[in-house]
């Protein structure tokens, strides 16, 4: 198969991380909004929790169904689909008037297009045009474009809330997501590599279907999903509760947003170095000392006084490991399986990912509206996240033999 030169090379990847940093931008800023919607349209905590839950499923769900389509069709269609229902999505929310017509807001729509345009598509786009050496390196860099999103539109977000109202930073926020439909056809693959990939098919007689029944009979591949699953847990629990944590400890929301802000800044750095050091250590360590630094920061925080500068601290120590887990996981699973079906493999780590994160948004509202704070969340993010580390370690980092049926 032929590559993309270095010049093109770098320009798919930064495409790919600037439609990564409006997309993930806009989905980690949400949790700013918790307080203005209940606010104003009355909707309860638990209800909106729900919600937004229901967006971390929908957004893991998206992935490899909208992967399959990207391996088969290309990423261009993807991609616009993606940005318009993102946009209407939270185009709609500010005039939804029940629970239900929230969750088809920001539960199913704008979570659905976000999942269009995030890591599998993204990651398995660009990943095809590019030499096994270069994937994890391109898949740190896209990350942190993503993490570089977080640190723009959360600070940004909260200062329009401030200065204009929830509803027009929620308007103003729908319509940066239309940015991405120009920069999706950046990444449309030329006649040549187009052909590659159709003759690599041809020569390549295993099927969608049967990669996936291969693959989740290998264990490797299943202890990714395990150890994703923490992930997902615990990012969605943080980012959806975060402000509710910060309210409750007597701050200004400026604090959740500077702090969600930080652990963009900060993932920035953890996914170029998660990046560069899948490219000279095994993968599966860089991940278990990943999750087992998260519970010694949680015990920490737990044990220190919730000043401001607390926050800060520990949403940059969390930022560099937030979402860094993310170019180890792509890159075992493409070191296990290749590329062909790279969006739907990794989408489905993603879809494990995000049943994690519907459970941490949700119960973070159950354990706020029955106990009236988070204590026993934080409890099992530590459980959950010492048992992520354990799990990764007798993964096998060795292409799997695949027998064509």
């Amino acid at each position: 198969m032929s590559f993309a030169s270095k010049h093109v090379t770098w320009i798919l990847i930064i495409t790919s991380a600037l439609i990564l940093a409006i997309t993930m931008g806009v989905r980690q800023s949400l949790g700013l909004f918790i307080a203005p919607i209940n606010h104003s349209l009355g909707l309860d905590i638990v209800s909106i929790s729900f919600a937004l839950a229901i967006g971390q499923f929908m957004w893991g769900l998206a992935q490899p169904l909208f992967g399959a389509v990207a391996d088969k069709k290309g990423s261009l269609g993807v991609l616009i689909a993606g940005a318009l229902l993102l946009f209407f999505g939270l185009a709609l929310t500010p005039f939804v008037e029940s629970d239900f017509g929230l969750i088809i807001s920001l539960g199913i729509l704008s979570a659905a297009g976000a999942g269009a345009g995030s890591f599998s598509i993204l990651i398995g786009a660009t990943s095809k045009q590019l030499p096994a050496n270069k994937r994890a390196f391109a898949g740190g860099f896209i990350n942190a474009g993503g993490s570089f999103g977080q640190f723009v539109f959360a600070p940004l977000s909260q200062a329009m809330i401030s200065a204009f109202g929830w509803v027009s930073a929620m308007f103003t926020l729908a319509a940066s997501t239309l940015l991405t439909i120009p920069l999706a056809y950046v990444l449309k693959p030329s006649k040549e590599a187009k052909l590659a990939t159709k003759q690599a098919s041809h020569a390549d007689e295993l099927k969608l279907s049967h990669q996936i029944y291969q693959a989740f009979k290998d264990k490797s591949y299943l202890c990714l999903h395990a150890g994703f699953f923490t992930c997902g847990f615990h990012i969605a629990f943080l980012v959806t509760h975060l402000p509710g944590e910060v309210a409750l400890c007597g701050h200004e929301a400026s604090v959740s947003a500077i702090s969600l802000s930080l652990i963009g800044l900060f993932n920035i750095a953890g996914s170029l170095f998660a990046g560069h050091l899948g490219t000279k250590y095994r993968m599966k360590y860089i991940l278990a000392v990943m999750y087992a630094s998260r519970v010694a920061m949680i015990a920490i925080y737990l044990l220190s006084p919730k000043t401001e500068l607390t926050f800060y601290i520990f949403a940059a120590s969390l930022g560099f490991t937030w979402l860094a887990t993310v170019p180890p996981t792509a890159g075992l699973v493409g070191k296990l399986f290749g590329t062909r079906y790279l969006a739907t493999l990794f989408g489905l780590t993603l879809l494990t990912h995000q049943i994690g994160g519907f459970l941490g948004a949700w119960l973070g509202g159950l354990f706020m509206n029955h106990h009236g704070d988070y204590s026993w969340m934080w409890y099992l993010d530590m459980a959950l996240a010492l048992l992520a580390a354990i799990v990764n370690l007798p993964i096998k980092e060795e292409k799997v033999t695949l027998n064509t049926p």
